[in-house]
């Protein structure tokens, strides 16, 4: 980055000064300056996210700003690692965790526009032996169900390696970052490439995500913030040599925010697979995310799940959205389709989604509703 597209500006947090940047992208300048909307909205971050930050124990911040479909804002606010106090840019690499499903969702409906997969088609018709044995219901799983979060099975395997349907499939929602691995094999097995490479040629090259792996590359030994754990100390990195769709994404907010850019655009996808991505599939339960033993007592009338996202709907708006969570990194991110406009922030703390929601709420001057259902 030209020092030119640099600005800096000193701020007192977690008693060390670290230095914030801001870029706005060419594509912008060349168009000119943002919304006097835009601007008030980017005022009020600067002047309220280090304020939370410092509340929040939370030593750095990558935040993008996306407004009538163009990422209008990219800031890096405190520090990368509390101990080195290296300043969080627009370049810093975050771990994305769960942010990597809808990334991974826009990857597998490519596949979709091109015929090779279909949204209704069971998924054992694409792998040469079942995914795992003992279960005829694996038989009604499909891509629609995958990414809707309705295949039944846990968040995760147990420690014994075994992967129970808890209930039929379709039934209700039940989040399952299994239900992604097992697509992803799919991908796989269609494409006949390793999940990183096809997403890097599908994705990652044609909107621009030049620092964007769902596997570790040398380059993020520098360019990676660290996380924290709640009293603010460093943690281990986690290097992931093998991808997987539903949690080692790598990214920045930069990055992650041409991904929002291409949905609100509907760039790279047919308008009829967009609507599907964006249609709700199932109302949540407000009482669990993980529902495998639990069937809802009441739905909620706001909160649903598409296709790799997130949706609230409320007083005649939608907005897709989804979370991160992997620790000591979070994440958040929501779009409004209607006015094309979006937010993308990571933390590199277990804090991070402590004081998230005013952040978000303050970016798209909307409430986000899917906090209260994270809890």
């Amino acid at each position: 980055m030209k020092r030119s597209e640099l600005r800096a500006r000193t701020a007192v947090l977690l008693g060390v000064v670290v230095v914030s940047s801001t870029i706005l992208l060419p594509v912008l300048r060349a168009k000119g300056a943002p919304t006097t909307h835009a601007t008030a909205t980017i005022s009020l971050l600067e002047r309220d996210v280090p304020a939370l930050m410092k509340k929040g124990m939370v030593p750095g911040l990558g935040i993008a700003v996306i407004r009538g479909g163009k990422t209008t804002w990219v800031h890096g606010f405190g520090v990368k690692n509390a101990e080195s106090r290296q300043p969080v840019t627009a370049e810093t690499v975050f771990e994305a965790a769960s942010l990597g499903k809808p990334v991974f969702t826009y990857g597998v409906l490519k596949l979709v526009d091109q015929g090779k997969l279909a949204l209704d088609v069971p998924l054992t018709t694409y792998l040469p032996k079942p995914y795992i044995d003992g279960d005829d219901r694996l038989a009604k799983i499909t891509a629609r169900i995958v990414l809707s979060h309705r295949t039944g099975f846990p968040n995760w395997r147990g420690d014994d390696g075994a992967l129970p349907i808890y209930f039929t499939p379709g039934e209700r929602f039940s989040y399952s970052g299994e239900g992604y691995i097992y697509l992803q094999r799919v991908v796989e097995h269609i494409t006949g490439k390793p999940l990183n490479e096809y997403m890097t040629e599908a994705v990652f090259t044609p909107l621009g995500m030049t620092n964007s792996s769902y596997v570790w590359w040398p380059d993020f030994d520098v360019l990676t913030a660290t996380g924290h754990d709640a009293d603010g100390r460093p943690a281990q990195l986690w290097k992931p040599n093998e991808a997987g769709a539903a949690s080692t994404l790598n990214t920045t907010a930069k990055d992650y925010a041409l991904f929002v850019d291409a949905i609100l655009n509907g760039k790279g996808l047919k308008r009829s697979t967009l609507h599907e991505m964006e249609t709700p599939q199932v109302a949540l339960d407000p009482q669990c995310r993980i529902c495998i033993k639990q069937e809802p007592k009441e739905l909620s009338k706001n909160l649903f799940w598409g296709l790799g996202w997130g949706i609230q709907s409320k007083d005649g708006s939608s907005a897709l959205w989804h979370w991160g969570d992997n620790g000591v990194f979070k994440g958040f991110v929501m779009a409004d389709p209607k006015a094309k406009s979006g937010v993308v922030l990571f933390a590199n703390s277990v804090n991070g989604l402590e004081i998230a929601k005013p952040i978000i709420d303050e970016a798209m001057g909307a409430d986000s509703l899917a906090f209260a259902w994270l809890k």
